[in-house]
């Protein structure tokens, strides 16, 4: 199995780190260009159902749910899942004296027919996560600024 683990401070209000990471549709800005399309399905209560859509127009629909009030989101991809077998992803919110420190961990299993194995896949992803997690601080501290 596939982990994950990486963190950021983000020097701002917990509402306005919170709203505006989780603001699907800013995902084409916020995660530097690896989403081509980022759209709600549909929203109930606290769950967001959403797909995106990559720059190889490779698509799929992922959940999530919002758990404001406890600091963190839970999120599962759907389908197609393939290349893995299942994708978990926590997003932690921590106060902390210098901002709040965001943390995304992931948690999944590659497909066996996939292209690359689950050490490969964690590198991939903790290079992705630590320059995608610049551009929400980037952009969520030059917001809070306004």
């Amino acid at each position: 199995m596939g982990h994950t683990c990486n963190s950021i401070i983000i020097n701002a209000p917990y509402d306005l780190v919170f709203d505006i990471s989780n603001d699907i549709p800013r995902w084409t800005e916020l995660f530097g260009g690896e989403y081509k399309k980022a759209e709600v399905v549909k929203r109930e209560g606290n769950k967001i159902t959403f797909r995106l859509t990559d720059d190889e127009d490779k698509s799929w629909q992922s959940w999530r749910l919002l758990f404001k009030d406890k600091y963190f989101t839970y999120a599962e991809r759907e389908e197609p899942k393939f290349p893995f077998e299942f994708m978990k992803i926590v997003w932690l919110y921590t106060p902390k004296p210098e901002g709040i420190e965001m943390t995304w961990i992931q948690h999944f299993q590659m497909d066996e027919k996939a292209r690359f194995n689950d050490e490969q896949v964690e590198g991939f992803i903790n290079k992705h996560s630590r320059e995608n997690l610049e551009i929400f601080k980037r952009v969520i501290e030059k917001e809070a600024k306004k």
